[in-house]
């Protein structure tokens, strides 16, 4: 019972028992946010790398292909059975995307084109909820929307299109009308438009000299510039009246010509009312950053918009490829908040990537594909479905890549995994330091308390009675510090982006930029094992420390400790 009292005393009464407390306080605190913000990070990458990629990836060579893909999906389902959730074909591939900026200039931009199936491509990936436009994240499709596209793009949409169809249509009636006009002006003046040579309007031209041999000076008058341009409604309304006027004579001559029109009119791509092949491109790739030159401010620029059409170019399928390209219109962004993905990224309708590329048998219609995505059900071992297809699959026959999602993102996640481990090596020094600190309190308290160790063991009390008065102590500092640390730890994890906005509030500098991590507030999750980890760490360093000062104190003799005193 003494032992009990006296180490409670001594803990309660001792004002460098408080700094003890505080370091090894402080040092799992610390442990405790680091490691649960860590966690939150490494989940929110885990989480979107996994949406990006499916469970299990069957992947040809590079720029090759697989053959009798919906016999391979037929092996798989049958393999697989009750384990299969979905399956998808994709077609992945380098290509050269080329666009306008907004500056006239001309832009190329090295993405990795995919080819999806609209249908089952959601069902294998979290592709539809990284889609910017809210219905296609409940009814995804490749069809450019009217509206509901956010108001940092500006004007996008159909509503592009047809005042970009507009200013080119005017444009291109402005140009007609002025060459129309210096043509006139040019006949006025006897230059033919055609050949650009002058005539004289005299018998003599300028080119024959006269019987003297020398050329006689032609006078020339000009005519004034015009000093009004008709408006453009007046030449549409004449161009209308003429073509029907030509409609009807040619009607006239032929009973069959309005049909012919309305063919010839169906035929006519018309940028107002249709678009080309749908395409949904990673947003890095249309977003830049741009600075304000006068308040120095930093917004977003984009150089693509909705609406907007891009060339790609890409090769074919073959023994001996070569560069195909075809327009598309940009639909919406993809946006994973993975830059990797983000800047590199474009998805396509997979049957006309297929087409663009030559990957569809002219005998049968089927088309090859790159990739086979499996999406298993919950709980299913990736590792023994997996090994299952590669002995199903054999890599010398189908000459297919399998690899799991973990498999594909190795490196990152390893370097991901060392960093953490070297992180938390680091920050438990902080509590080794607290460590340390007490070791030398309980050096100091044995050296004080030599006179009182020399009454104890007068008294009878035995070597290991006085040891554990100090083991206990030490005990007791370890886990009031871990006590409290683990809740001032749990408490600041808790309120971690509440403390975060005051702090920028303070100094005026954002302490979390949304723009640099990709997440909108600080992502923690607390593992318990993590928190008893913790915990049960810094109370062993506590009575590791307290070791060596209790086997001091324990050796003492009752006659040496109270000769001095």
């Amino acid at each position: 019972m003494y032992k009990l009292l006296l180490s409670w005393r001594y803990l309660r009464t001792r004002f460098i028992a408080l700094a003890s407390i505080v370091s090894v306080t402080l040092g799992v605190a610390t442990l405790i946010v680091v490691n649960s913000v860590m966690s939150g990070f490494v989940d929110q990458m885990k989480h979107r790398l996994h949406g990006v990629l499916s469970d299990i990836e069957m992947s040809a060579p590079l720029l090759s292909e697989i053959h009798h893909s919906e016999y391979t999906v037929e092996q798989i389902r049958e393999l697989l059975g009750d384990d299969l959730e979905e399956v998808t074909c994709v077609v992945r591939t380098p290509a050269l995307m080329a666009f306008q900026g907004p500056n006239g200039m001309s832009v190329q931009q090295q993405v990795i084109l995919i080819g999806i199936d609209d249908q089952t491509f959601g069902n294998v990936t979290d592709f539809e909820p990284y889609l910017q436009h809210a219905r296609k994240k409940t009814n995804f499709s490749f069809d450019l929307e009217s509206d509901g596209y956010s108001p940092d793009y500006g004007v996008c949409g159909w509503e592009l299109r047809r005042q970009r169809a507009e200013h080119e249509r005017m444009m291109e009636e402005l140009y007609r009308q002025q060459t129309l006009r210096a043509e006139q002006e040019q006949s006025k003046w006897g230059v033919q438009p055609q050949s650009g040579v002058a005539q004289a309007s005299f018998q003599q031209t300028v080119d024959e000299p006269s019987a003297e041999g020398t050329f006689e000076p032609v006078e020339r008058t000009f005519a004034p510039l015009p000093t009004k341009i008709r408006p453009i409604d007046e030449i549409l309304a004449e161009k209308e009246q003429s073509s029907s006027d030509s409609a009807s004579q040619l009607s006239f001559a032929d009973p069959h010509a309005h049909l012919r029109q309305q063919v010839a009119a169906e035929d006519i791509f018309d940028p107002a009312k249709d678009h080309y092949t749908g395409i949904i491109i990673g947003q890095a790739i249309a977003k830049k950053l741009s600075v304000d030159d006068e308040t120095g401010e930093v917004s977003d620029f984009f150089l693509l918009r909705p609406g907007d059409d891009v060339q790609l170019m890409v090769t074919t399928v073959g023994r001996s490829p070569k560069p195909v390209s075809d327009m598309c219109t940009v639909v919406d962004f993809y946006s994973s908040n993975m830059h990797e993905y983000d800047s590199q990224f474009a998805f396509m309708p997979i049957s006309e990537l297929q087409k663009m590329r030559g990957m569809i048998n002219p005998m049968t219609g089927k088309g090859s594909v790159s990739t086979i995505q499996i999406k298993l059900k919950p709980g299913v071992d990736l590792n023994e479905a997996k090994l299952a297809m590669l002995q199903r699959f054999p890599m010398e026959e189908y000459f297919c890549g399998i690899e799991t999602w973990q498999d594909r993102q190795r490196p990152l996640l390893s370097a991901v995994n060392m960093e953490l481990t070297i992180l938390n090596i680091l920050l438990f020094l902080i509590i080794a330091v607290a460590g340390f600190g007490i070791l030398a309190t309980f050096y100091m308290i044995v050296v004080e308390k030599t006179r009182d160790i020399g009454i104890l063991k007068a008294l009878g009390a035995p070597s290991g009675g006085v040891m554990s008065i100090f083991l206990g102590y030490g005990v007791s500092l370890g886990a009031v510090g871990t006590g409290a640390g683990i809740i001032l730890g749990l408490l600041f994890v808790r309120y971690i982006n509440q403390i975060a906005d005051l702090v920028q509030k303070i100094t005026g500098q954002e302490i979390f930029d949304p723009t640099i991590y990709y997440f909108s507030e600080i992502p923690t999750i607390v593992s318990p094992w993590m928190v008893i980890g913790v915990a049960v760490g810094a109370i062993a360093i506590a009575v590791m420390a307290a070791v060596l000062p209790s086997l001091r104190a324990a050796r003492l003799h009752p006659v040496e400790a109270l000769r001095y005193e």
